[in-house]
């Protein structure tokens, strides 16, 4: 028996983008299941003795994380009636529980969506409309929302609840009693749905993003195996949680498929990673350009030694803090553009290969370009950004905007770049963050890269704002660094030095200094708010 609900609200194949497997690795069994290859495979080859999650709380050993999946989903199996291709939510802080419990939900043949933590009842009872959950793992300091959430949806039959990392929860009582050992995975394909992962909603309603088994190992084979190059020896740290897919890919793909260890803390907030630095000594850090720029506040008397790369992705790293980091700490961060609808980093650069200010070139396995307004790809220029690869948008019941992301097979990410003679994409803005003002076009990302390299400015945020004599008038929302004065002399200042950063008539005509900028819970920003 199987639910076939995810499959029967796919987009029909002519609004599917181009999947294409150009590397040998990409070449997976049909029959395959992600958490299988992950986990037990890890133990397998002998690894089980080795951490696979690190944390305050301790250090659980791959041997102990297949254990632990395998008992979590005999639980939901024999227990709760899960069935394959039912839907499973999980909501919690990152941890070694909540990530045995997504291995145990895609051993038991479901499907994956995982929330947020600071989502609230609301947007809860959304994606679990949409998903139609029927089953949930909640840590149950995250219960109250959820609750709610599930009372409005009316979907959930099935509710389990631990105690993140501490123990003494109800399924912790449950899974001591399955005392049977093992479990024997639901037969799945690498073509199987997996995860439901849902977009943040940076320009509106969250989407939910439908990705099969092999777009769990993809993102290893093609991004952090030939940059990041991971060995069993690191340890990776993230301030992202899972429900992102930049923090599934640092956290559980990247650290599990190389026989390596996810390093969590429950809080992403800057200071917590560094504690962590010094507590923990990961070797890879992944965090967003704002927490690298807020970090560099930071870093009197901390030991940064255990690392050797750092990684940006969830907005363009600016050149003048991607500079500030390498100039304090030695090292260039890798930046990134990736997204939910192709799961992971498809452009990128490391090494000598980065070029401060550029994101980089298609990271093998994915072919990248940029079209014109015909949609004709372009040697060089400006244009809009397509992607083609072993991932892409598939939408949960949502035709109109899927036939709006994928073109002539071409995944649209919304973004406009620039592609140079050397193969080298730059960053421009995304597509709906171009400014028209009195005939100009002006990309808002370009001014807010100058208003960042001001030393009173902490964040900005440059929108367009209505103005009958010059249709747009740019205009910037500005964090103060303590120290600095909110005022009409202050933004003067910010507007001489916009002037003389970049062409006169990008400076913003308008300035409102705010206490903190809107974002997503992922950390993007929500331009949209700003608009009005």
């Amino acid at each position: 028996m199987r639910d076939t609900f995810v499959e029967d609200r796919l987009p029909p194949p002519e609004l599917c983008p181009e999947f294409r497997f150009d590397l040998p690795e990409l070449d997976y069994p049909r029959q395959m299941n992600a958490a299988v290859v992950l986990l037990d495979h890890a133990v397998e080859e002998g690894y089980g003795e080795r951490p696979c999650v690190i944390n305050d709380r301790g250090v659980w050993t791959y041997a102990e994380m297949r254990d632990l999946s395998d008992r979590i989903a005999r639980v939901l199996v024999d227990e709760e009636g899960l069935i394959p291709g039912n839907r499973v939510v999980l909501r919690g802080p990152n941890g070694a529980w909540l990530f045995a419990a997504w291995a145990a939900v895609l051993k038991a043949g479901g499907v994956v969506v995982t929330t947020m933590p600071i989502l609230r009842a609301g947007e809860i009872a959304t994606l679990l409309r949409k998903a139609a959950i029927s089953h949930a793992i909640v840590d149950q300091r995250c219960l109250e929302d959820f609750l709610a959430a599930a009372a409005q949806a009316g979907t959930v039959r099935s509710l389990l609840t631990y105690n993140g990392d501490l123990g003494g929860g109800a399924l912790e009582a449950r899974v001591a009693a399955a005392t049977a050992p093992g479990f024997a995975p639901a037969e799945t394909t690498r073509d199987t749905p997996a995860v439901i992962a849902f977009t943040s909603g940076t320009t509106g309603a969250p989407k939910g993003c439908v990705h099969p088994h092999l777009a769990l190992l993809s993102p290893y084979h093609t991004f952090a195996a030939n940059l990041l190059r991971p060995g069993r020896n690191d340890r990776h740290l993230c301030s992202a949680p899972i429900a992102f897919t930049f923090g599934l890919g640092a956290l559980v793909l990247f650290p599990w498929a190389s026989r390596g260890a996810a390093v969590t803390v429950e809080d992403g907030a800057p200071a917590s990673l560094l504690d962590a630095i010094g507590r923990h000594r990961p070797t890879l850090l992944y965090t967003a350009p704002t927490a690298y720029k807020a970090m560099l506040g930071q870093l009197a008397g901390r030991d940064l030694s255990s690392l050797r790369t750092c990684v940006s992705a969830g907005e363009h790293l600016p050149a003048a803090t991607s500079d500030a980091w390498a100039q304090a700490t030695g090292m260039r961060p890798i930046d990134g553009i990736g997204g939910t609808e192709l799961m992971h980093i498809f452009i990128s650069a490391a090494g000598d290969d980065i070029r401060p200010g550029a994101t980089g070139k298609a990271v093998p396995g994915f072919t990248a370009t940029v079209l014109d307004d015909d949609g004709t790809p372009l040697p060089r220029g400006t244009g809009r950004l397509a992607i083609r690869g072993p991932v892409g948008c598939r939408y949960l019941d949502d035709a109109e905007r899927q036939a709006g992301y994928v073109r002539h097979g071409w995944n649209m990410t919304g973004d406009t770049y620039r592609l140079d003679e050397d193969g080298y994409f730059w960053f421009v803005a995304r597509s709906d963050d171009m400014i028209v003002t009195s005939g100009y076009n002006v990309a808002a990302p370009e001014v807010e890269s100058a208003l960042h390299a001001h030393p009173a400015v902490a964040e900005c945020a440059v929108v367009g704002a209505p103005c009958p004599k010059r249709g747009k008038l740019i205009k910037a929302f500005v964090v103060l660094r303590d120290g600095y004065a909110p005022g009409d002399a202050t933004a003067r200042e910010l507007q001489d030095h916009v002037k003389a950063t970049i062409a006169p008539y990008k400076y913003p005509r308008a300035i409102e200094f705010v206490a903190e900028l809107p974002r997503t819970p992922t950390g993007k920003l929500r331009r949209f708010a700003l608009r009005g």
